[in-house]
């Protein structure tokens, strides 16, 4: 009878070779199939971020814009009411659609005696006065609005200087 066995020591250390390749294989494929899969589930949430960002942007956007075209009605309304014709139904629809506009994120500015800042003021009047030490809005001749923190229309104010000395 031929001996056709290997040798125990071969076959241990054959079998111990056969166990650390198929262990080594599994793990690294599941490692990076674990990697791909993190990489992944990132790139998908930055993804609806980026959406949510920029669904929350548009929508600004064209509030803002409907807003805007609604500033020469609440412009009316604020005429009307300084020359007392704002009465009756009328009042409680004006009361409404500024209640609604505020709600929305409207805010009117119209400070008088304040530094001129050409970001939120237009100057369409200029004078000077040795009253003011420095360049000031002093008087709105159009309030201005802000639309959550952005400037929608600014205000549009008289500016006086100070004068000069002459020496």
């Amino acid at each position: 009878m031929t001996d056709n066995s290997v040798p125990e020591s071969s076959e241990e250390e054959l079998s111990a070779a056969v166990e650390e390749a198929l262990a080594e294989v599994p793990v690294d494929e599941i490692a990076t199939l674990t990697s791909d899969l993190q990489r992944l589930q990132a790139e998908y949430a930055n993804y609806r971020k980026r959406v949510d960002r920029d669904r929350l942007t548009a929508h600004e956007i064209s509030t803002s814009l409907v807003i805007a075209d609604l500033l020469p009605v609440l412009d009316d309304i604020a005429r009307a009411e300084a020359h007392g014709e704002l009465v009756g139904g009328f009042k409680s629809v004006a009361d409404q659609l500024e209640a609604i506009t505020t709600k929305l994120g409207l805010t009117k500015f119209a400070d008088v005696n304040v530094p001129f800042d050409p970001m939120i003021h237009e100057a369409l009047i200029h004078t000077t006065s040795s009253d003011v030490t420095e360049t000031t809005a002093t008087q709105i001749l159009q309030p201005g609005y802000k639309f959550k923190e952005r400037v929608i229309r600014p205000a549009r104010v008289a500016v006086t200087d100070p004068e000069e000395s002459a020496n």
